[in-house]
């Protein structure tokens, strides 16, 4: 097989998959900003617009890992036309939608489709191309990830304004047919080995387990963490967790191959996008809530100053590859990237704020966004070939279920923190303002979205400047403690991949 990428085959193989992996970043980060329009057209109240978006990472989640593994089985050709099939009809079903219930559901079977893309594209580049191609390869898939979402929000910004939210699930719907059509072209699987009788008792335990874990966190942010309720969700996945494990150690075929999580190296990767995950995309979601209510930036403005994180992400993927490939240590530039995301948060934390230079702050998200884009694609690449290659599949399933898996559980452990800090400060300081206790909880819930001004109605309009740079107070003060801790996690994930990529039997190439 000729693997080069400037082989017509070939070409149309890496784009295929490209055009695949753009639309799902594309529509995690863009189908977003389209909420508000969904939730007027379809009558849909607030829990209902937020399982639009929870659904497809629950979904992606829990089913990225039984896509490695089943296409271990049934191969990775036809994984990936199964996968992109499954989110063109759920593209077109959201498309079609006409309650929230519809639209949430056919958002989490685009979830589901949007696994197999993932886990099966990155395993189809690894045994389409090798060496410096396969590096470029890589680069490119974690440069068009960066692209999907970057410029995700402002696609789906674009078509609202010409069309209205359908047209963002009907450009989806019309990519993803143009992957099908093109799919002929990847090599067909070659299943020499003996085929073991696909997991389904695992792969049940484990998406049980998961859904569990995600939507106890999930819910956090609203009952609680000593709630009862999120108490026992977390009781049964974790109980589920260990019966997963132990099943899995008891059988011949496991959806999960736990020798993976002896392999240091292996480990070692896909814990770095667990540190991007408390770092980048924490960031890349709340940040311009706390530039608009904090620095009371317009939106358009903190939009602006966004593009310092984000600009990263869309060069330097391509960049590692070209460092690599001049003869750097792949596992070089991962350490300098891992330095970058958190030593750029650090910076972050000291220098935010009213009274914060914009330089500075600007130069933080630069540092956090290039750690970020030197990882994207790089970090999948060298994961899946320190595998054995009949577990590339699986690797790469846990690989991005640990990715999705992480962002999901940062970006909602971020908002539970900062709305518990703002619960403990806010009343009191609501209060000292003569607003009603009734009202109290509403404005909690708008300031902890970033609207610091909806309080303000409440109260005369003497005293409203002075309000609100008590609230201004509060919000970075609570932004700060949850900052602290994410960091401390992400320092903490970072020092222990460093120590597993560093051990004397880990090659470092």
């Amino acid at each position: 097989m000729n693997k080069k990428i400037d082989n017509p085959k070939t070409a149309i193989v890496l784009i295929s998959i490209l055009l695949a992996v753009f639309v799902v970043p594309t529509s995690i980060s863009g189908t977003a900003i389209a909420l508000p329009f969904i939730g007027a057209d379809l009558s849909a109240n607030l829990t209902a617009l937020q399982w639009v978006v929870n659904s497809f990472n629950l979904t992606f989640a829990c089913f990225t890992l039984l896509w490695g593994s089943f296409a271990d089985n049934f191969g990775h050709k036809k994984s990936f036309i199964v996968g992109a099939t499954i989110y063109t009809v759920a593209s077109l079903l959201s498309a079609m939608s006409i309650t929230p219930l519809m639209l949430d559901i056919a958002r989490g079977l685009a979830g589901v489709g949007g696994a197999a893309i993932f886990s099966c594209g990155s395993a189809i580049l690894i045994k389409t191309f090798d060496g410096e191609k396969r590096t470029k390869a890589f680069a490119f898939f974690g440069t068009t990830a960066g692209i999907g979402i970057t410029f995700g929000p402002t696609i789906s910004g674009f078509l609202l304004d010409l069309f209205n939210w359908r047209a963002i699930f009907i450009l989806h719907t019309a990519v993803l047919a143009v992957v099908i059509l093109m799919t002929p072209t990847i090599t067909k699987d070659n299943l020499t080995r003996h085929q073991h009788p696909f997991d389904k008792i695992g792969s049940i335990i484990f998406t049980i387990a998961l859904f569990l874990l995600m939507f106890s966190i999930s819910e956090s942010a609203q009952l609680g963490w000593l709630n009862i309720k999120t108490l026992i969700l977390l009781v049964v996945s974790f109980l589920s967790g260990v019966i997963f494990v132990m099943y899995e150690k008891s059988i011949t075929n496991p959806v999960l191959n736990l020798t993976l999580l002896k392999n240091k190296k292996y480990v070692g990767l896909i814990l770095v996008p667990v540190v991007a995950s408390f770092s980048f995309v924490t960031l890349l979601t709340y940040y311009p809530s706390y530039l608009i209510g904090v620095m009371q930036f317009s939106p358009s403005y903190a939009g602006i100053i966004m593009i310092t994180l984000t600009v990263p992400v869309l060069f330097c993927p391509l960049l590692a590859g070209k460092i690599v490939s001049s003869g750097v240590s792949a596992i070089s530039i991962i350490f300098i990237s891992l330095i970058l995301m958190i030593f750029g948060v650090i910076l972050l934390f000291l220098v935010g704020g009213v009274d914060g230079q914009l330089y500075l702050i600007g130069f933080a998200l630069f540092m956090i966004g290039a750690g970020m884009g030197l990882t994207a694609g790089l970090v999948d690449g060298l994961a899946l070939s320190c595998v054995e290659p009949h577990h590339t599949g699986m690797a790469a399933g846990l690989l991005n279920t640990l990715r999705l898996g992480s962002e999901a559980i940062a970006v909602v452990l971020y908002g539970s923190l900062l709305t518990a800090n703002l619960n403990g400060i806010l009343p009191d300081l609501l209060i000292k303002y003569n607003s009603s206790i009734d009202v109290i909880e509403d404005w909690i819930n708008s300031v902890a979205s970033g609207n610091l001004t909806a309080p303000l109605s409440n109260v005369a309009t003497n005293i409203q400047s002075i309000m609100l740079n008590d609230i201004i107070t509060s919000y970075h003060s609570a932004f700060n403690f949850t900052l602290a801790i994410l960091t401390i996690i992400s320092t903490i994930i970072c020092l222990f991949s460093i120590l597993l990529l560093k051990r004397k039997n880990v090659p470092i190439n």
